[in-house]
């Protein structure tokens, strides 16, 4: 059965939700499932814009099929050429023949990579700041390479100010019920999976991001429909304030993440020292992660998020913990830069993972690293809590400074 909404005027949802898939990419788990958005436009000539991810395609079918109520489908506008989007093109056009695909060049490229139909005879190819009218509607597109493949194009409506924003803005979580964020507490609901969808997927490419809010900034935009997640109608400015922050590097508030690895739990006690030293000195909100037991996604999320960053490592093979050396890495690949940070290590015969894990954080950018560090051998002991009490006090120091805009 469908499941459509008319979000404005000629303009319909007729995407779906799945809570059934583990892993997004089949690397980030999504315990709130997803959701897959496409629209369609029932104006003088019907557009689609986007598809869904296989998974879903009955609903999706179903839906257009309702919408269109008999008529043709005449456009279609890719946006982005991700399988979770763009998997029912071929069908689509198999189910409607006559269809125009409405793409850059580098789109159709990957059409012809994932696809064997003939794309050149129906293709229309736009560049940057072409236009195209379906009537009352008047569309034009604006290029976002690796935003976060290269081929990425937005697609603004001129007529009724409607940014279709791809993969920008978009987050992790299936809707209930509710299209628009305004109709839920996005901030205590879906913020965190908008930040980890954000810092996984685009977090890497924040100056291409940047580029992109840049040119958005030039356009008056009443909504925002994204490929993933709730369509924004108000306080969009709240939203864009966060991927500004997000895609420029800067913290969203002055607060402390310490993460350890730990094989017997020495480790781990000496990171909860830490905690409550730092407690006991003020600072706020202070989270700790166990390296082995949560997924980096949501430490990567929270690293974004959190202006100082403490590591703790066991030596384990001669170097550092195994799921920390991930961690470190995956920070790097994702470009994650601009913060405070800290690292503490433990060995019984060999400590060596404090200067290998500063090894790898001296490869980012702009990553303040504190002299202040701790090296136990096994267990904390009480030699050791000078260095503890030193560190506590240098971070409390340098998180009460911070100024977060």
């Amino acid at each position: 059965m469908y499941c459509v909404k008319n979000i404005k005027n000629e303009l319909y949802w007729v995407g779906g939700t799945d809570r059934r898939l583990a892993l997004f990419e089949n690397v980030y788990p999504i315990p709130r499932g997803v959701s897959y958005n496409a629209y369609v436009m029932m104006d003088e000539k019907t557009v689609l814009l986007d598809t869904v991810d296989k998974s879903i395609s009955g609903q999706f079918f179903e839906n257009v099929e309702h919408v269109l109520g008999g008529r043709s489908l005449d456009y279609m506008i890719v946006n982005h050429m991700e399988p979770d989007h763009c998997s029912m093109i071929e069908e689509i056009v198999r189910r409607y023949p006559e269809v125009k695909v409405i793409c850059n060049a580098k789109i159709a490229g990957m059409i012809k990579q994932f696809f064997s139909f003939d794309i050149d005879s129906r293709a229309v190819l736009v560049n940057e700041g072409d236009t195209f009218s379906s009537g009352r509607h008047t569309f034009t597109f604006v290029n976002a390479p690796m935003v976060h493949w290269p081929e990425v194009m937005v697609t603004y409506d001129v007529t009724d100010k409607t940014l279709f924003s791809a993969d920008a803005f978009g987050t992790f979580g299936a809707m209930n019920g509710n299209l628009y964020a305004d109709e839920v507490n996005f901030e205590r609901d879906w913020l965190d999976d908008a930040r980890r969808y954000y810092t996984n997927i685009v977090g890497k490419y924040g100056a291409q991001a940047l580029a992109l809010l840049q040119k958005a900034s030039g356009l008056e935009i009443n909504m925002v429909c994204p490929l993933h997640g709730p369509i924004w109608r108000e306080n969009i400015g709240w939203f864009i304030d966060k991927y500004v922050k997000w895609s420029s590097y800067t913290p969203e508030e002055a607060s402390v993440m310490i993460v350890y690895g730990s094989i017997y739990g020495h480790t781990e006690n000496l990171a909860n020292v830490l905690a409550s030293r730092l407690a006991d000195l003020g600072v706020k909100d202070i989270a700790v992660y166990d390296v082995s037991a949560t997924h980096p996604s949501y430490i990567l999320s929270e690293a974004f998020r959190r202006s100082h960053l403490v590591f703790a490592s066991v030596t384990y093979n001669s170097g550092i913990f195994s799921n920390m050396d991930h961690l470190l890495r995956e920070l790097k690949a994702h470009n994650l830069q601009n913060r405070t940070v800290a690292v503490m290590e433990n060995g019984t015969w060999a400590a060596q993972s404090g200067k290998q894990m500063k090894e790898i954080l001296s490869g980012m950018k702009n990553m303040n690293i504190l002299e202040q560090g701790v090296t136990i051998k096994s267990s904390l002991k009480d030699a050791q809590m000078a260095d503890v009490e030193a560190l506590a006090q240098a971070i409390a120091e340098s998180v009460k400074n911070t100024e977060i805009a």
